[in-house]
């Protein structure tokens, strides 16, 4: 596995009456994460890109974490740094923004 965790952050602009993630500040989020990885020299283990629409429009900025599949909403600037260090680290997700999608039947 060439990346020991994968996250993905919702940078999708659409026009709809729901929020959009990309009109929110996704690609400020993808900016800051990448800064953070490579200021903590984690670019080569931990791999922050934009992704298209994750169908969490309600949640958004929404995000998921790989391999583990945490998803993350309404992530803010100013979360960044916990989520790098506790969770992309620490291995500990940070429950305050972690969503809790309901079992598929």
């Amino acid at each position: 596995m060439k990346f020991k965790k994968h996250v993905f952050i919702c940078t999708n602009d659409k026009e709809a009456p729901k929020k959009s993630c990309g009109s929110v500040h996704g690609m400020e989020l993808v900016e800051a994460f990448k800064a953070s990885l490579k200021e903590k020299g984690l670019q080569l283990d931990i791999r922050a890109q934009k992704s298209g629409c994750l169908d969490a429009c309600a949640f958004g900025p929404s995000m998921v974490v790989y391999p583990e599949g945490v998803w993350y909403g309404n992530v803010q600037l100013s979360d960044v740094e916990e989520i790098v260090e506790s969770h992309l680290v620490n291995n500990q997700p940070v429950e305050r923004l972690a969503l809790k999608f309901p079992a598929r039947a």
